[in-house]
C-alpha cells in the first residue's frame, strides 16, 4: 500500500462506526431531553451537581470540575453561576490555595441531584443497559476502557482515573 493512500475502514469496521457515531450523536440528546423534561436542567448541568454530590465535602475545585463534567472552564462558570441562582451550588475561594475556587454543592443541590438521579439513571438504563446482554455490557465497559485510553493515553483526565 502506499504510503499517501489512507489505511480505509473495512466493511466491519465502517458498520461499527456508523453504529457508535450514532449512538454519539443521540444519546447525549435523549438524556439531555429527558433531564430537561423531568427536572428542568441540561446533561452538562446534570454533570456538574452529580460530579460534586460524589466528591468528599460535595466541593471540587472549578478546574477538575470542568474536567469531570467535560467543559470548558468559562463554560462551567457560566453553568455554576445558572446553579448559583438556583441555590444548589456555591463558590468559595481554596483555602489551600487561593487562587483556586471551589464549587460546593449545597443542601439543596444535594436535594436536587437526589430526586433528579432515578429519573436519569432510568433513561441510562433504558437506552444502553437494558438493550444489552451481560456479556455485551462486559464488552463495552472493555471498549469504553480502550477508546478513552487511546483518548487520554496518560489518564489526565479525571473521568479517565475512574474508568
Amino acid at each position: 500500500m502506499d504510503e499517501g493512500e489512507p489505511h480505509w475502514l473495512a466493511e466491519e469496521e465502517t458498520q461499527a462506526w456508523l453504529g457508535l457515531a450514532s449512538m454519539l450523536i443521540r444519546l447525549p440528546s435523549a438524556l439531555d431531553a429527558q433531564l430537561q423534561q423531568d427536572a428542568g436542567i441540561s446533561h452538562f448541568e446534570y454533570q456538574v451537581l452529580a460530579g460534586l454530590s460524589m466528591r468528599p465535602e460535595r466541593t471540587m475545585r472549578m478546574s477538575e470540575l470542568a474536567e469531570v463534567a467535560d467543559g470548558s472552564l468559562s463554560r462551567l462558570s457560566h453553568t455554576v453561576t445558572r446553579l448559583e441562582k438556583q441555590g444548589w451550588v456555591r463558590r468559595a475561594p481554596d483555602p489551600a490555595d487561593g487562587r483556586y475556587t471551589l464549587a460546593i454543592l449545597t443542601e439543596e443541590g444535594w436535594g436536587k441531584v437526589v430526586a433528579t438521579a432515578p429519573g436519569h439513571v432510568a433513561a441510562v438504563r433504558r437506552y444502553v443497559f437494558d438493550p444489552l446482554t451481560r456479556a455485551q455490557v462486559r464488552q463495552l465497559t472493555e471498549i469504553g476502557r480502550r477508546v478513552t485510553r487511546a483518548l487520554d493515553p496518560d489518564g489526565s483526565c479525571p473521568t479517565t482515573r475512574f474508568a
